[in-house]
């Protein structure tokens, strides 16, 4: 176990701008946002022109998969985090300011494609769908039928989810009657999938390195980190943020991906400025004592999932924050935490499944 001692996780600092700084907040509501601007920059330069290189007819063998090796390493091992988080933020506060709105098509539409985004179902499903549901059983990511720590429920989960997501996003929009996030989710779905199978028939291989494969590897990524973040419910009161979800605090990934960590404090407030969500989580951490929320400091989503997947409850244990020193050894975390990953009874799932006329 650890104790909760100071934060180290990213704030805004204000600085001194310089002339290109200044430049980009013409265009931009926030200042803090400025390390999107230059972060996107950094993508449009390096990812898109290696895409290019990559369909450019007759590029010599040695070439075509250096340039395929650097994308895929590029894409899926350095940018993809810091990207589908910062396309999140953006996501939840517009870049842009009004007059400049077109440009917040930019993420979504372009440079999300490049990660394997359909274009918006990002939105819609993330703000239209599971911020609306907050994981209970009207969510179509919704974690509570799953035995948590096991590799064939996720699986299971994430099987669901990448055959039949769209449709079941769709159904949901159709129940709701939301015509406009339906419309929004099918257009992007169908675009991308189109777009696929067309270039697919000019050059594959490059289609396959450019688009398919990041679009299978963010699919994946993004399960398992709806996965963990949903692992841990209090099957008693499942739609309290401070009890189905968790936060990982004082770790390089929250430096890299704009304080994703903080997962109880955005489902509370979803429109908080990032930078804002450490100082969030120690204003109110009575509220977190209170309600026995799960944290961890030094570890993130990826170690979470692997701990859940193999069991090592002792490792989450090291890495437990015991705040309001609710615990006595780390055999009771264990036994706490145990406890809220076993599958949800079918008698609380119903409690909290809506019924449609």
């Amino acid at each position: 176990m650890k104790s909760f001692d100071v934060i180290t996780d990213p704030l805004y600092v204000p600085k001194k701008f310089t002339a290109l700084d200044r430049f980009f907040l013409r265009f931009i509501r926030d200042e803090r946002d400025l390390p999107f601007v230059y972060f996107t920059i950094l993508i449009s330069f390096t990812l898109i022109p290696l895409a290019v290189l990559l369909f450019w007819p007759g590029i010599p063998t040695w070439l075509w998969w250096s340039a395929a090796v650097t994308y895929l390493v590029l894409n899926n091992g350095i940018f993809k985090g810091p990207f589908l988080l910062m396309m999140h933020c953006t996501a939840h506060r517009p870049f842009f300011k009004k007059e400049y709105n077109f440009w917040n098509y930019y993420h979504p539409w372009i440079i999300g494609p490049f990660f394997g985004q359909s274009p918006d179902t990002y939105f819609t499903h993330h703000l239209g769908m599971h911020h609306a549901e907050n994981n209970l059983p009207d969510d179509e990511s919704c974690t509570m039928p799953f035995q948590r720590d096991s590799l064939r429920g996720f699986l299971t989960y994430f099987g669901v989810f990448l055959f039949t997501g769209i449709y079941h996003l769709s159904m949901y929009f159709v129940r709701k009657r939301r015509k406009k996030l339906l419309y929004r989710s099918l257009r992007g779905e169908l675009l991308f999938i189109l777009g696929c199978v067309g270039l697919c028939f000019i050059n594959w291989p490059a289609t396959v390195v450019v688009f398919i494969a990041p679009f299978l590897i963010s699919r994946a990524v993004m399960m398992m980190g709806n996965w963990v973040q949903h692992a841990f419910i209090d099957p008693n009161d499942p739609g309290n943020s401070y009890k189905n979800s968790l936060s990982c605090i004082n770790t390089i990934y929250n430096r890299q991906c704009w304080n994703d960590g903080y997962h109880i404090a955005h489902h509370e407030r979803p429109a908080m400025h990032f930078t804002e969500l450490p100082i969030y989580f120690k204003d109110n951490i009575d509220e977190y004592i209170k309600n026995d929320a799960v944290v961890f400091d030094g570890i993130h989503y990826l170690h979470i999932f692997a701990y859940l997947m193999t069991k090592r409850y002792d490792l989450l244990a090291k890495h437990f924050v015991n705040i309001g020193n609710r615990y006595k050894s780390d055999e009771e975390v264990i036994a706490f935490l145990k406890s809220r990953t076993r599958k949800c009874p079918p008698e609380v799932i119903t409690k909290y499944t809506p019924a449609y006329a």
